[in-house]
């Protein structure tokens, strides 16, 4: 029996947005996110960055898109995280058979 109010699922779920570096493997790109901290004794705020391992089923985030990713149960042993979507598509160069 359901309680009044409960919603399915199991909460909110974590998102972030960042850049695709890489998508040279199967299913899967690297997505770098940039955030801003406060320098503990001089104040200024400071870029830091991290980078995750994030799975795309489809292959359709190519280098340089900008996409959200959410967080889900670990899929490998680095990847924790799953393309929702792709937020704005980066410059893509067609490639001429020569």
């Amino acid at each position: 029996m359901k309680k009044p109010g409960h919603t399915e699922g199991r909460g909110r779920q974590i998102e972030v947005v960042g850049e695709v570096v890489s998508d040279k493997m199967q299913k899967t790109i690297t997505v770098q996110i940039y955030r801003l901290i406060r320098h503990k004794k001089y104040g200024k705020f400071m870029r830091r960055s991290s980078v995750f391992k994030a799975h795309d089923e489809k292959n359709e985030a190519k280098m340089g898109d900008v996409v959200r990713i959410v967080h889900t149960r670990p899929l490998s042993k680095t990847k924790r995280w799953a393309l929702k979507e792709i937020v704005q598509q980066g410059r893509r160069t067609q490639e001429v058979n020569a």
